[in-house]
């Protein structure tokens, strides 16, 4: 339709949309727009997703707040609520180490989680955005987006009730008075302050923890759907024979998985030496304690223990996932590139009187023009098989693939770190 102009001067041009679905070719669309929305409560966490707040570039103000929020919530909140708190003297319970055990990972964590955060709304890289992608990709990622939410929701509302209740067991018995201007209030608005500050600061330290798990399992999510729609192209539906088309594709991939890789592995590797310095210091401190182990001494440790495997193994998971991925592509094209081939006419006289397959050097006549393309094909589709057999890295920490191998070495040694600690409580004890 012609355009027409309005009453500003303008030309206002009418899109006409196609009513039939669009292919992988002609979909370069962002995945996440109103229109595919439709507007459902469900798509609600997609819609957040479609535009995420971490890829934008904060103003200096919003830096500030965050610094401001993350010290307050990740070492004022943790040492006030401290020195708030004490067991009475009558009392046996072991508590106050054992929260001091909580207390140090839970900060190391979120500041972790803090810093990966700011490094990334910091940053100007877009390449981990859900756009230009294929029509699966599209339909496929709000569903693994809800699906991530749901497993974060899963993760922190139990933990957090456990917490609420163990904290209020803790305060009723516990004696409360804030330094300084405790001996001004009440006993009752005491413990109410300092049960307030104790549940927002584990709130902040746990939740920021598990957001960047989250984000970082759903950019993995993301490039196994990018996997699974190049699948497609050499398998499914969508097949291709453009072996260029496909190569582009896969480097499209790569990148976006080593600016993944640059982008968290501070956060995997500081996550890792947390937890497990943590956990041995709990396990050595909790075999050579003396005192009976309670829901009160004991409860947030639990709390606190959960919450960090969770988050390891999510993201763990996740990265071992894309690089199982990334790993199987060299199969897949090969068997492209097989059924290619076997579906291919034989070549004339002319390309098989050539043994060393050099058609162009033939002095037989002039060569047809369908060996020569059928020829470059088959060049073509071998080079991209090797190419994708030397470069099958997925998600890397300073050139090692997390893939499963790197898992099962992790838990080997985690796992002999445990014997030989109980082995020395044996001989102690």
């Amino acid at each position: 339709m012609p355009p027409s102009p309005d009453d500003s001067g303008l030309a206002a041009v009418d899109i006409i949309v196609p009513v039939h679905p669009p292919s992988h070719h002609d979909i370069r669309a962002p995945l996440l727009s109103s229109s595919r929305s439709g507007g459902h409560p469900r798509n609600t966490m997609s819609a957040f997703f479609s535009s995420p707040p971490w890829c934008a570039t904060p103003s200096f103000l919003t830096k500030v707040v965050m610094v401001v929020l993350c010290v307050s919530f990740t070492f004022v909140m943790p040492i006030l609520t401290s020195l708030s708190t004490k067991l009475p003297a009558s009392a046996t319970s072991d508590h106050i180490s054992f929260n001091l055990l909580v207390q140090f990972p839970e900060s190391s964590l979120s500041l972790v989680s803090f810093l990966t955060l700011y490094s990334t709304m910091s940053s100007d890289r877009r390449e981990g955005q859900p756009c230009h992608d294929s029509a699966t990709v599209a339909r496929s990622y709000p569903s693994e987006l809800n699906r991530a939410f749901r497993h974060h929701l899963f993760i922190f509302i139990p933990s957090f009730i456990i917490e609420v209740v163990h904290k209020l067991i803790f305060i009723s018995k516990a004696d409360v008075s804030i330094p300084y201007i405790g001996k001004f209030l009440s006993p009752g608005l005491n413990g109410g302050i300092v049960m307030v500050l104790i549940l927002s600061s584990w709130a902040y330290r746990t939740g920021i923890f598990l957001l960047v798990c989250m984000i970082f399992r759903v950019t993995c999510e993301l490039q196994i759907l990018r996997f699974l729609s190049l699948v497609n192209m050499l398998e499914g539906d969508e097949l291709v024979k453009d072996a260029r088309a496909v190569f582009e594709e896969h480097v499209r991939i790569r990148k976006e998985l080593s600016s993944t890789s640059h982008r968290y592995r501070f956060f995997i590797i500081g996550c890792l030496v947390t937890v497990t310095v943590s956990l041995f210091g709990a396990l050595m401190v909790v075999l050579g304690s003396k005192t009976k182990k309670t829901f009160l001494n004991s409860g947030d440790l639990l709390v606190c223990v959960v919450v960090e495997l969770s988050g390891l193994f999510w993201c763990f998971m996740g990265a071992a996932r894309i690089t199982h991925r990334a790993q199987g592509m060299a199969s897949v094209a090969s068997r492209w590139h097989m059924s290619i081939t076997s579906s291919t006419p034989p070549a004339s006289c002319h390309s098989k009187n050539n043994s060393r397959g050099d058609i162009r050097n033939t002095t037989d006549g002039p060569v047809p023009e369908e060996d020569l393309d059928s020829d470059s094909s088959f060049r073509t589709r071998q080079a991209l098989v090797a190419y994708l057999q030397h470069n099958n890295g997925g998600i890397t920490l300073y050139g090692f693939a997390l893939d499963r191998g790197l898992l099962h070495t992790i838990f080997a040694f985690e796992f002999s770190l445990v014997l030989w600690i109980l082995s020395k409580v044996v001989v102690l004890s």
